[in-house]
């Protein structure tokens, strides 16, 4: 399979095909679980585990679990230079909820 850069492509697409690839793009970054977090970030499972101190293996652990508590998310996208925001849809209505 050849490889080609976007630079040299972009130009070749229409602005509605560009278009939607950036919606395609951009909602595949949302839909991120937290290994895909991590390589985004560009750190491996090692560094993860000194920066929460845990084990590269309770890390491996963390990552592969399909439901993590809310703390647990706060602690590793903290660990990541980030911040965890949680936010209630109501369809009409968006409420940030705030930890106490």
């Amino acid at each position: 399979m050849s490889v080609h850069h976007w630079k040299n492509l972009q130009h070749k697409m229409g602005a509605t095909r560009r278009k939607q690839l950036r919606r395609e793009v951009e909602q595949e970054i949302l839909d991120m679980d937290l290994r895909g977090l991590r390589e985004l970030v560009g750190k491996t499972q090692q560094d993860m585990a000194i920066l929460v101190e845990q084990t590269q293996g309770q890390v491996s652990e963390t990552e592969r679990r399909g439901d993590h508590r809310l703390s647990t998310l706060r602690k590793y996208v903290e660990a990541l230079g980030g911040e965890i925001e949680a936010v209630a849809n109501f369809g009409d209505k968006r409420i940030r909820l705030h930890s106490v």
